[in-house]
């Protein structure tokens, strides 16, 4: 009885997903933005309308590289909107991607939409969503973005793009002279805000509701998510936030003081033989390309530039300054492997802890002593909750504490623990941005998973597994995803991910020492956190550097 329900579920889920993208299913239609009008695409079938590549800035191009976004000039006649824009320059640093956007480039501002209005249809909650990529890489376009599906919930869906790595996170005091508000870096931030700006411009002829934007991403989307709610120029832009592993705070893509930042500038330009800025403005878009991958960077810093971020995130949250809505946060179970804590040795208590004092030389007893240990099992748990932290967990659960304390509106708090099934291709294995890439043939066996790796919810919470088609989902898969987009679309509609045939999440209070969080998996419920005790430690750690 259970596995038919199950394949009910996955037929009702799949079905509609048939040929989605066959345009043999569909007819141009026309929405008027303050910046001319687009031509889509209304597909008959679900009619859902979809609205790809429409630009919310300027090209950032020629005297524009490394400066503010602009508004996009108008257009005369009909702009089609039926194919992605070009993605951002990148290296392929994250061979996993799947991008189905129109090459890259440095004219990249342009973003998605989504909607299931109708001609009598106004007022619909938004979701903005902000991909992931460590500010290096990403687009969009991703498959596992896809706005469609959460359009089918009655929501108007939005994939942004921005600038990326040395494009859009160069500092540099020319820079910041030239800038009227004297500072540089965090253009791809900004790019964001203005894609916001866009939003609250024209959403409403899209069936769109200005006044109920829910932001959203995973990893550096999340890190964003968390940065738009602390800037002063995004926080009256938005009525909801979730984030999906990820805050900027340390030691996970936190801000630098601007003379930090400038510096760093200053000294890339400097090794690459660059003394102006205009020097390298007149680089080709290639050269510059060529100058960051030459220098092996992994990006260039977000910035406390007194115009985006006026302070750190702690000091925002603490003061209440951030914008005061509902966040639905949390992270996965598994978000980096323990191996990346124990550096090759094997999982024994010794070797454990050796392996936390050595990361952690100020707090490592304090650990310990916090960490269970007693059985290999719980040694590689611990291992892997201590190695998510240092990644991407401890600055998530930061953002979470500071909002609850913080904050006026209502916090919810997730753990997503559905480890994926098997891959349909057993000649690639799982990487770390959520997709595969191919196994090398001396390469050995990949780890047995012991909880839900790094970005492996987004195509479950946004119901796009069948758009993902590396691993052989199964009926429970189904189900997982159709819990958690249930809540992800009741949050983003209400504030609350609350609803019908669901199990009750709560709200957690400012001072609950083990505060409730809703594990999502084929049997999904909250619990009490049970292993919360680091986090402290952690904090004490971590706000010291």
């Amino acid at each position: 009885m259970k596995q038919a329900i199950l394949l009910s579920v996955l037929l009702s889920v799949l079905m509609p997903y048939a040929s989605a993208q066959d345009s043999n299913f569909a007819f141009g239609h026309q929405v008027t933005t303050t910046s001319g009008t687009v031509e889509g695409m209304y597909d008959v079938r679900d009619g859902v309308q979809s609205y790809l590549g429409i630009p919310f800035a300027a090209p950032p191009v020629g005297d524009l590289r490394w400066r503010a976004p602009r508004s996009p000039e108008p257009w005369e006649g009909v702009r089609m909107a039926k194919n992605f824009g070009p993605r951002a320059v990148q290296p392929a640093v994250f061979g996993d991607m799947d991008f189905r956007s129109d090459g890259m480039s440095e004219d990249c501002l342009y973003l998605n939409v989504w909607s299931p209005a109708t001609s009598n249809t106004a007022g619909l909650p938004v979701l903005v969503y902000f991909y992931g990529g460590g500010f290096v890489a990403g687009d969009g376009s991703e498959p596992r973005y896809d706005g469609r599906s959460m359009a089918r919930e009655g929501i108007v869906a939005v994939t942004v793009n921005y600038r990326l790595n040395i494009f859009g996170f160069f500092a540099h005091p020319e820079l910041s002279a030239e800038a009227e508000y004297g500072g540089s870096g965090n253009y791809g931030l900004l790019d964001q805000q203005m894609a916001l700006q866009w939003v609250r411009d024209n959403i409403a002829a899209f069936g769109g509701d200005p006044s109920r934007v829910t932001i959203a991403g995973e990893s550096a989307g999340s890190v964003s998510v968390s940065a738009q709610m602390a800037s002063p120029l995004s926080r009256d832009l938005i009525a909801g936030a979730i984030g999906e592993s990820g805050a900027s705070i340390a030691p996970t893509l936190a801000p630098v003081p601007l003379a930090e930042a400038e510096q760093v500038g200053r000294e890339f330009a400097s090794a690459a033989g660059f003394t102006s800025l205009q020097e390298l403005r007149e680089l080709s878009t290639r050269d510059v390309y060529q100058l960051y991958v030459d220098s092996r960077r992994f990006g260039f810093p977000l910035v406390v530039d007194g115009h985006f971020l006026p302070a750190t995130l702690p000091e925002i949250f603490a003061a209440g300054q951030q914008a005061q809505v509902p966040l639905l946060v949390g992270w996965n179970s598994a978000e980096i492997p323990g191996g990346a804590l124990m550096q090759g040795q094997p999982y024994t208590s010794g070797d454990f802890a050796a392996a936390v004092t050595r990361a952690f030389p100020e707090a490592g007893g304090e650990l310990l002593a916090v960490m269970p240990a007693g059985t290999e099992q719980e040694i590689e748990l611990s291992a892997t909750n201590l190695a998510s932290d240092r990644f991407i967990v401890y600055s998530t659960w930061k953002w979470f504490d500071l909002q609850r304390k913080n904050g006026k509106a209502p916090v919810y708090r997730y753990l997503f623990t559905r480890i994926r099934p098997e891959l349909r291709d057993q000649n690639r294995i799982a990487a770390l941005a959520g997709g595969t890439v191919e196994r090398s043939a001396d390469a050995p066996p990949p780890p047995r998973p012991v909880g839900a790796p790094h970005a492996s919810e987004i195509e479950y919470c946004l119901g796009n597994l069948p758009l993902v088609d590396d691993y052989a989902w199964t009926a429970e898969d189904y189900q997982v995803s159709k819990t958690m987009k249930a809540y992800f679309a009741n949050f983003i509609k209400t504030g609350d991910p609350n609803g019908k045939d669901l199990p009750q999440w709560p709200a957690t209070e400012a001072g609950d020492p083990t505060p409730p969080v809703m594990h999502i998996d084929v049997t999904s419920g909250s619990k009490a956190a049970d292993n919360d005790a680091r986090f402290p430690i952690l904090d004490r750690v971590y706000s010291a550097d």
